[in-house]
């Protein structure tokens, strides 16, 4: 049974992951490049993933999915963005597993931009039936790495501080 305090912070961190998206949306990138973002909200993923497992973070990634379509009304945009919640989420999951051995969250954070551009290149080929959508895919990428930098940056710096505010409360994650 959940509790209510983690069912609380959950849906704290549902909600700040859609109010980022929401604002993600207003934020015009330098290159309009169709379907790129900044990925801001995958901090939220990725401090939930590191606090509340893997299960935590992919309801928190699917519910900002749902919720976004229905603030925004781009039902086309969700099929983008929860495919590259999931597989941004699982492929997260296992390079945060080999954290301590092999990456530091800003490699987590570039792992999981790689996955979430494969995700949505992946639908794009399907629903256009083109699987030239792939040439798309490298540009994704090199923009991904920037994103994902700082996703893994701030990610690593507020996970940091939320250990040092709370060190019962976020001194050992749940899975």
């Amino acid at each position: 049974m959940v509790s209510i305090k983690r069912l609380t912070d959950l849906a704290l961190l549902t909600a700040m992951a859609l109010v980022v998206s929401v604002i993600e949306h207003y934020i015009p990138l330098p290159i309009p490049i169709p379907g790129a973002k900044l990925g801001l909200s995958n901090i939220i993923l990725l401090v939930s993933l590191y606090f509340y497992g893997f299960k935590s973070a992919l309801v928190i990634g699917i519910l900002k999915s749902i919720l976004l379509v229905l603030i925004t009304g781009f039902v086309s945009s969700f099929f983008f963005s929860v495919t590259g919640a999931i597989f941004a989420s699982i492929a997260m999951n296992l390079s945060l597993k080999g954290l301590d051995k092999s990456f530091s969250f800003i490699g987590v954070s570039e792992i999981g931009a790689f996955f979430h551009n494969f995700g949505q290149v992946l639908i794009s080929a399907i629903v256009m039936d083109n699987i030239k959508m792939y040439y798309y895919f490298p540009l994704l990428v090199f923009i991904g790495t920037f994103s994902g930098f700082f996703v893994g940056l701030s990610s690593n710096y507020l996970i940091k501080h939320m250990k040092k505010l709370g060190s019962k409360r976020y001194a050992k994650k749940d899975h």
